[in-house]
């Protein structure tokens, strides 16, 4: 009965000793999720109201004007950026895939797929700068025709517990087209037209995917603090278990104690 109760008691300590760690690490997500929150809700709407009016304007240029990065070609070719380590994204075609993230580039070089780690290892220090890299090497791939398709496939963050799966066009630019009986969209360029297309439309995309970046960023810290806290919470219900089970074998072996004290009194008596 002894060992029984040390047994119990062992156990009772090392669940503490856990929950003390996944409340810790629950804390520390939390405060990071704090902050990715932050930073994907201000780039949000930014980078929403660029990307339309970036469709706007493509789909409103004349036909005489060359788009090489709003060429739309049949997608045999086809290259995923992924920021998730969703190991089930999948496309028609001959695809490559470019992971932003090592757990992703794990997962899906384990499953079979054409990965790329060049950029695998961009959360280990977020920044525009190092995912700008990332968005115009795939500009420059598809300009020189090795992808005739580019997407984005990415967690976007709702809230701490909801994170949905969205695979987002990246190139070619999506074209927005006039509704019958609509006015054309009427724009005054300056400087001139190409100019300022030839620089608009990168800048807009290393914004498109910096946001799924950020979006990936929450999305991962979310979905830890949940994790952290159900861990915690499955915790105190094993602590309580444990304790009723000690508080039973304590008992168990008082009464026990007693059973022989009373029958040693009345042996002795006899």
């Amino acid at each position: 009965m002894a060992g029984q109760l040390k047994e119990v008691r062992n156990r009772i300590k090392s669940v503490q000793s856990t929950q003390q760690i996944t409340k810790a690490m629950k804390m520390v997500s939390a405060a990071k999720l704090r902050r990715a929150q932050d930073a994907i809700t201000q780039m949000r709407p930014y980078a929403q109201k660029l990307q339309d009016m970036l469709a706007n304007i493509v789909g409103s240029l004349e036909g005489g004007m060359q788009l090489a990065l709003a060429e739309e070609r049949a997608p045999e070719k086809i290259l995923l950026i992924v920021v998730t380590s969703d190991p089930n994204a999948a496309a028609k075609g001959q695809v490559t895939i470019w992971n932003i993230g090592k757990k992703g580039w794990e997962s899906l070089t384990k499953a079979g797929y054409k990965t790329n780690d060049q950029f695998k290892d961009i959360y280990l220090n977020l920044n525009f700068e190092a995912v700008q890299a990332a968005a115009q090497a795939a500009m420059q791939a598809f300009e020189a025709k090795e992808f005739d398709a580019v997407e984005i496939i990415y967690s976007e963050f709702k809230n701490a517990a909801t994170q949905v799966f969205t695979a987002e066009p990246f190139l070619p630019i999506r074209k927005v087209a006039a509704k019958a009986g609509s006015k054309k969209a009427d724009f005054i360029f300056e400087p001139a037209k190409e100019t300022l297309v030839a620089e608009l439309m990168p800048k807009i995309l290393n914004t498109q995917l910096f946001k799924a970046v950020l979006d990936g960023s929450a999305s991962e810290h979310g979905a830890r603090m949940t994790a952290m806290d159900k861990a915690s919470e499955n915790a105190n219900e094993l602590l309580k278990s444990l304790k009723i089970s000690y508080n039973r074998a304590r008992q168990a072996a008082i009464t026990t104690e007693l059973t022989e004290i009373v029958s040693g009194a009345a042996a002795l008596q006899g």
